[in-house]
């Protein structure tokens, strides 16, 4: 049986805004309300003429704003242990650099999740994922990348499996083994090679994700090996991603060439790198949670959407540069220094992170479409970012069941 949700002050469908490039005005629906079945949305137009159609209704009783759910489209949400020591580092002076050349880093979270057993990475990550839930994200990237070993891959890409099938959110789940090479190999080839050998078949055998991710920068992998890696994960039938142009450029142009889905960061991009990107399919994924960890500054959003670049917004959650995890607080801050245009901000994380894990189902408010929804209790979609991020919303529904 269907029902007819309403009437809300305004629906923002995010149907009319293009893939590419720099958002102006979309369309508000106001005095709106929307038909669902089961998961799926079957109808959205005006509530008066609806509610005489449907019978089952849903009424909302006071001024909501309602929007599509949000994706986060890049975290590491899945680790072991916490990395305040390397923040009190950072903020005394040393440079992500140095820490991870010292031991600190990557280095020290692949320790502490190594320690973890399952049960536990899959527990916290739950946690983690509900506090999301509520604050709005009904889908979630989460990648590996804290193992750096076949054996601590498959437990942190298990406990992934195993927590998206105990929760109502969704988890996409991403294969970053080439995070940085572990310290039981002397070279970074040679590591590469073993995870493309051991690790790859096992991924495709246990269905335990359909993504591979690489960090192309300077203590991690070059672009050379990085392209031979990805053309490996590609023969083997998986879609990519990439960490790319964080301290320095190098890791966009990779992604370009290997066709693959996004290139995350960008902090780093030359004016050729944006052009490049431009010219191509791939996502621009910028991050703006690891640009307040690290106190450097924002990926050049604003240049990227006018050279008509697609820009998706992800909160990067880490326990190391990112560990906030609130994907409003850091699109609102994005966008007041980036000079984002409220649409350029909601479509970074409904449409555009959509895109990034190539997902067609979700993200816009359209018949056909997944009902994951979120509404906001005020009349005016503008003070969810006026707010800075702090205006929560009340109403969840993920799959067309509210939270």
């Amino acid at each position: 049986m269907s029902k007819l949700i309403g009437p809300f002050s305004e629906i923002i469908t995010m149907s009319d805004v293009p893939e590419k490039g720099a958002i102006g005005d979309f369309s508000i629906l106001r005095n709106g309300g929307i038909v669902i079945q089961n998961d799926k949305i079957i109808e959205i137009g005006d509530f008066s003429t609806l509610r005489v159609k449907n019978d089952d209704l849903i009424e909302i009783e006071s001024d909501h704003v309602l929007l599509p759910g949000l994706i986060d489209c890049h975290t590491h949400m899945c680790f072991g242990g916490s990395r305040a020591g390397d923040y009190a580092l950072r903020v005394g002076g040393k440079t992500y650099q140095e820490i991870l050349k010292n031991g600190g880093g990557i280095h020290d979270t692949v320790n502490k999740t190594r320690n973890e057993s399952q049960e536990s990475l899959k527990n916290t990550l739950i946690q983690r994922v509900e506090r999301h839930l509520i604050e709005g994200v009904t889908t979630c990237e989460v990648k590996s990348g804290y193992g750096l070993s076949v054996e601590s891959e498959l437990k942190i890409l298990r406990a992934i499996k195993e927590a998206n099938q105990t929760i109502a959110s969704d988890l996409i789940s991403t294969c970053l083994a080439a995070h940085v090479c572990p310290k039981e190999f002397d070279s970074p080839k040679a590591y590469l090679e073993h995870i493309v050998a051991d690790l790859f078949p096992i991924l495709i055998a246990e269905n335990l994700t359909n993504r591979i991710d690489a960090f192309v920068e300077d203590g991690a992998f070059n672009p050379e090996l990085t392209t031979w890696y990805l053309g490996e994960a590609k023969k083997a039938g998986f879609e990519l991603t990439l960490h790319a142009d964080q301290f320095s450029s190098g890791g966009s142009e990779v992604a370009v060439n290997m066709n693959a889905l996004s290139a995350d960061h960008l902090e780093a991009s030359s004016e050729e790198d944006v052009k490049r990107l431009a010219d191509s399919d791939v996502v621009c994924t910028v991050l703006p949670g690891a640009s307040l960890g690290l106190g450097m500054h924002y990926s050049p959003a604003r240049n990227l959407l006018d050279q008509g670049c697609c820009v998706a917004i992800s909160t990067d959650w880490n326990p190391g540069s990112a560990p906030m995890g609130d994907l409003l607080i850091q699109t609102a801050l994005l966008g007041a220094a980036e000079k984002l245009s409220i649409g350029e901000c909601i479509a970074g994380i409904t449409t555009r992170a959509a895109k990034a894990l190539n997902l067609s189902d979700r993200g816009k408010l359209a018949s056909g479409l997944l009902a994951d929804m979120i509404a906001f209790p005020t009349h005016d979609h503008r003070e969810i970012f006026y707010q800075q991020g702090k205006l929560k919303p009340d109403m969840v529904w993920k799959n067309g069941a509210l939270q």
